[in-house]
């Protein structure tokens, strides 16, 4: 019988700050391209069980870096082209912005 008191890898719990930093990323992302009536993020951006770690491509002491994504509402679901790509970093406590390093259309 498993040891419910020792967590397995799926039940491995992320830094508080790495849910925080995808949050904002998210946030920032949203809000620099119109809002969510008009544009929606990847849906790795949504993935805060797994801290999104399919859109992170860095994660150093210099902070959270999320490359991703996005296009109006439904694009995924619907298989519809992504029209914004954004990569943003977000500090290492995951409470602020470093830098939106790009926001435009896919490269």
């Amino acid at each position: 019988m498993a040891d419910l008191a020792t967590p397995t890898h799926a039940q491995e719990q992320l830094p508080s700050s790495q849910i925080r930093a995808l949050n904002l990323a998210r946030g920032t992302a949203v809000k620099e391209n119109g809002g969510l009536s008009v544009y929606q993020p990847a849906p790795c951006m949504f993935a805060t069980s797994n801290g999104g770690n399919d859109c992170l491509i860095r994660n150093t002491i210099n902070g959270y870096t999320y490359n991703f994504l996005g296009g109006t509402p439904g694009w995924s679901e619907y298989g519809n082209e992504p029209t914004t790509e954004t990569e943003i970093q977000i500090a290492p406590d995951g409470r602020s912005v470093n830098q939106i390093i790009y926001n435009g259309p896919p490269r």
